[in-house]
């Protein structure tokens, strides 16, 4: 199948335009955009008309956080756990939203799903992604199928990617050197290094971006306990082309690689190995915009190749190829009544190669004319923003898979908005309905796959309320209630034979998620949230049941910053690999607390920035998987350069 064909011509299948942007001719309405949310609805619409509650990292929020990485900033908002981020650099990440897994989260970039066919929860892995690179990020929890289709059941985190500035040229650097170890280490040797270099600027009615960005990491083995380090090397590229035809009409390409090695150990033995993980991805973009008199049509185009290889006792390659087409027009019939009509198609194809026991050279396991599948989903989404306070948001989307058929979601998310001389005061609730594909693994692996599976499926009601107090506090309470069905699992159907099999048993997640941004005083912020997690005991697993974070900002002067920030993870349950029985061992993993301070400080007339961070300052000794090591005190030193 010639992919590259089926993809230029879908390219060119419309013109596409983003309707809602406006040209910015003054600071008032660049300050308003940060006023508005737009995941849950395509719409630019004030926080105080969503029916969700959608926590947003904006821009500021990111230079407060200099230093980490994309999956630890998300990782500290309000009902998201990142397991992974705290350990050797190269460990694979879990994402835990509502007791959901990897497979239940979406991400977007840039508004396009990105996602690896070759990973068997079909999951994209933010280790390929440079914070350096991002400009801000939105999270929307909850059911969001009937806009962004499969995978997003518990969390949509929609990632937009720096643009070009207004400049004829600017150029940014970044720099970052740290320490990486073990709490029981005392050496605070410099062994983590983070680089970044960007170009952009505009030129007339072209604009260009071009980023690079470098991290190198060592000193930490994999495993608790271990002797050798085990390095982490990744590199990131990005270019962003735009030409403005007309006032309604643009054309916006990109270009991006990404790539890293990550060394590991044996995680059966718990034992120092040589083993190395490389994984490389490649994708390319198109979105031409076009604007008519109410609305917009919109297409976004993408391209996605991942190739994978597993250096260990099981050698293996993986293969993957995605081609995503979402074309959608947004229609505003008055300020009050807004709607998206659109149709997204994937499609996916995947191969993998191991070494037979007893070979020498690889082989084919998984054949790319057979591990395929397209969906076509046609949705359409209706937003009404009244006067008198309802705001209602409901969308319809049909799913239509090649290998098991059709699948109806639904949503409904009405909110009430009452403005007072403070503020206002929300209240919203929301029943949605979403569904999770089966992975190409799970379908067509030779030994384990089953062509028979069905899509998982899930239900969430959420009931919340929001208050906001202007210029000064925002708080927030929800709680959600989601119901998992066809869950696909491993089963051993007999004498150790394995298969991906739907289970007929449902289960449930609930819980209570608060949020609390106030501002004490003039230069002191405070931001809290808090997650509570009632699960099955079939969907425990690692998910701890309290999470708590929060972080003080300080301006200490007009260009000195200062933050405090702390994280609190209650107990989990994991599971062990026994050798003697063959069998899984349930274990506990210990609450733990980490303390964090970042500084901050402003020079050459504001174009430079060094900063510098204090992460575990009281060098705790904890867990995130049972087994595998993780970070101690850490000290790293930076700096951000903007000509």
């Amino acid at each position: 199948m010639n992919k590259t064909k089926l993809f230029c011509s879908m390219l060119f299948t419309g013109v596409l335009s983003i309707g809602a942007a406006q040209t910015q001719t003054d600071s008032t309405k660049v300050e308003k955009l940060e006023e508005v949310v737009v995941t849950d609805s395509r719409f630019a619409l004030k926080r105080e008309n969503s029916g969700k509650i959608i926590t947003k990292i904006t821009s500021q929020d990111l230079e407060k956080l200099q230093g980490q990485s994309i999956a630890e900033i998300i990782g500290r908002t309000a009902g998201v756990e990142v397991n992974g981020v705290r350990s050797n650099a190269g460990q694979n990440l879990s994402y835990f939203v509502r007791g959901g897994r990897n497979r239940q989260v979406l991400i977007l970039i840039d508004g396009v799903q990105v996602t690896d066919p070759s990973q068997i929860a079909n999951d994209y892995d933010l280790r390929l992604l440079n914070a350096d690179q991002v400009e801000s990020i939105e999270i929307l929890k909850g059911a969001s199928s009937t806009l962004y289709g499969t995978g997003a059941a518990t969390a949509v985190i929609n990632i937009k990617l720096k643009e070009a500035s207004k400049k004829a040229f600017n150029l940014n650097l970044r720099s970052t050197l740290g320490t990486n170890q073990s709490s029981d280490e005392d050496a605070y040797a410099i062994e983590d290094f983070r680089n970044s270099i960007a170009v952009n600027g505009s030129l007339g009615k072209f604009n260009y971006l071009a980023s690079f960005g470098q991290q190198y990491t060592d000193g930490l083995s994999a495993i608790e306990g271990g002797t050798e380090s085990d390095a982490f090397n990744s590199y990131n590229g990005n270019v962003k082309l735009g030409y403005k035809f007309s006032n309604t009409f643009k054309l916006n390409t990109y270009v991006s690689f990404d790539r890293y090695k990550a060394d590991f150990d044996d995680s059966f033995g718990m034992m120092d190995a040589d083993n190395v993980s490389n994984s490389k991805q490649y994708r390319i973009g198109v979105s031409p915009e076009f604007k008519y008199n109410k609305g917009s049509i919109t297409v976004n185009a993408a391209y996605n190749n991942v190739e994978r290889e597993i250096e260990s006792s099981f050698p293996s390659l993986f293969n993957a190829e995605s081609i995503i087409v979402d074309a959608f027009n947004r229609y505003n019939f008055s300020d009050k009544f807004y709607t998206v009509l659109g149709v997204n198609f994937q499609d996916n194809q995947m191969e993998s190669f191991s070494i037979p026991f007893g070979a020498t050279d690889f082989s084919q396991t998984i054949n790319p004319e057979t591990a395929q599948f397209t969906i076509t989903d046609p949705y359409a989404n209706v937003v009404y923003v009244s006067d008198f306070g309802l705001n209602v948001n409901a969308g319809l989307r049909l799913n239509n898979h090649s290998e098991y058929g059709s699948h109806l979601v639904y949503s409904l998310n009405p909110s009430y908005t009452v403005d007072l001389d403070f503020g206002y005061v929300k209240g919203l609730a929301s029943y949605s309905t979403a569904f999770i594909t089966p992975s190409l693994f799970q379908l067509f692996e030779p030994s384990f796959g089953n062509a028979d599976l069905d899509p998982e499926e899930n239900q969430t009601i959420e009931v919340g309320a929001e208050v906001s107090i202007k210029d000064n506090a925002t708080f927030s309470l929800v709680y959600f209630n989601r119901n998992e069905e066809n869950f696909i699992d491993f089963v051993d159907t007999g004498g150790f034979v394995f298969q991906y099999q739907n289970i007929d048993q449902s289960f449930t997640a609930s819980g209570l998620e608060f949020v609390a941004q106030a501002k004490i005083t003039k230069d002191l912020d405070l931001n809290l949230n808090a997650t509570y997690t009632s699960l099955d005991e079939d969907l425990s697993l690692r998910i701890p049941e309290i999470i708590v974070n929060t972080r003080l900002d300080y301006k200490v002067f007009q260009s000195t910053q200062m933050s405090l920030s702390y994280q609190y993870n209650g107990d989990r349950q994991d599971v062990v690999f026994n050798n003697a029985t063959f069998a899984n061992d349930a274990v506990t993993l210990d609450s733990y607390g980490l303390l964090d301070f970042y500084i901050s400080h402003k020079i050459l007339n504001s174009k430079m920035t060094v900063f510098a961070n204090v992460t575990n300052i009281f060098n705790e000794d904890f867990q995130e998987l049972f087994g595998f090591a993780t970070r101690g005190r850490g000290v790293n030193l930076g700096f951000n350069l903007n000509l």
